[in-house]
């Protein structure tokens, strides 16, 4: 093939957080050189994934689990430093530390069918021609933002976990969170401290579990999102369907009347939120915890969504199309899912290439 102006390449890898640079540190050690057999573009401006736009007060002593990348463990970190800093700087050693070569800030805007079997990549770079496809795109760039009557004429501050700016913001204000998952309640145990009132409302109750979050537990945590992704339905994060780790805080949080949950209200008024009962709350801000959902519109050409919404996957092989594999998408959305599929697209990945793979491993 010759098409002026398109950078030619064996696999493009498309996002570089924890998913990304697990797929890239095993494309290293399956052979293929950075920058001529495969190439990882990545949005963000540094090194860190979506960590690095995480609060400054989520240190890293609060983060919900973080498994290790393969290859290289994080050993050291101090649990009372943001882990946006913690994790951001570890992802930057462990890119130097392999060689992986990360092009950033390039957006891609589109995969499209190109000639001869391969798959055209649209990046701000310029595009790529790639025979396979490991896309590693997560969730955070598209908050999810839930509508409800009124919204637009609420006269007070709307922001996303997206854009959360840590407590003191929320000083002497009254704030309604909305959702039902560990983001809530971490910005909740948060505002309380400095807030004038808070109300958090939830769509479905919140589920506390107490006890350890076992193996077992997390394999069929797993299962459930598993089996949302093979009926080609939109995945649901692995935590969500785990419920919420009660701790001491929290315990000492429920009594104190702060996590305490409403049903979410019906619509918005100007100056809060009201029910149905004819209850009502006032409001200067409400933060809305309701999570994310998956960037794979780039993906849209190649027509990968089943009739349920969701893109439906063989392992990590979109079932429409052998050659584009999705990491840290539906079941392997944690950390340690995040590392194993990585492994398991360049396993299948090698399998299709073929003959065309490297036949000498480069040093990693």
């Amino acid at each position: 093939m010759n098409n002026p102006g398109v950078r030619e390449t064996e696999v493009v890898v498309i996002g570089a957080g924890q998913a990304g640079l697990s797929a890239a540190y095993h494309l290293r050690r399956a052979g293929y050189e950075p920058d001529r057999d495969f190439v990882v573009l990545d949005r963000s401006p540094r090194p860190g994934g979506a960590w690095q736009f995480r609060w400054p007060t989520l240190t890293y002593g609060k983060v919900h689990g973080m498994h290790a990348l393969p290859g290289m463990e994080l050993t050291g970190a101090d649990d009372s430093r943001p882990s946006s800093a913690v994790i951001g700087g570890y992802f930057a050693d462990y890119e130097r530390a392999f060689d992986l070569r990360v092009h950033r800030p390039v957006g891609v805007r589109a995969v499209r069918e190109g000639q001869d079997g391969r798959l055209i990549v649209e990046s701000s770079e310029g595009p790529w021609s790639a025979r396979a496809l490991i896309n590693a795109t997560g969730t955070w760039d598209r908050p999810f933002w839930p509508r409800y009557p009124g919204q637009a004429a609420f006269r007070g501050r709307q922001l996303h976990t997206a854009r959360y700016p840590g407590p003191q913001a929320f000083a002497g204000q009254r704030v309604v969170v909305v959702g039902g998952g560990t983001s809530a309640v971490q910005h909740l145990l948060e505002i309380a401290e400095v807030a004038a009132a808070t109300t958090w409302v939830t769509r479905r109750p919140p589920v506390f579990r107490e006890g350890p979050f076992d193996e077992e537990w997390g394999r069929a945590a797993v299962a459930r999102v598993e089996e949302r992704v093979r009926q080609g339905l939109p995945p649901q994060s692995v935590v969500s369907v785990t419920g919420l780790p009660m701790t001491e805080a929290m315990e000492r949080a429920r009594a104190a009347g702060v996590l305490v949950p409403r049903p979410v209200f019906d619509r918005v008024t100007p100056t809060g939120v009201a029910w149905a009962d004819g209850s009502s709350v006032d409001a200067d801000v409400i933060l809305w915890a309701t999570g994310f959902r998956a960037v794979v519109d780039h993906l849209a050409p190649l027509r990968l969504r089943e009739p349920g919404g969701g893109i439906r996957l063989e392992g990590t092989r979109a079932a429409r199309d052998p050659r584009v594999h999705l990491v840290g998408y539906g079941p392997s959305a944690s950390t340690i899912g995040a590392n194993r599929a990585g492994r398991a697209a360049v396993r299948e990945i090698r399998a299709l290439l073929g003959s065309s793979q490297p036949l000498v491993p480069a040093a990693v």
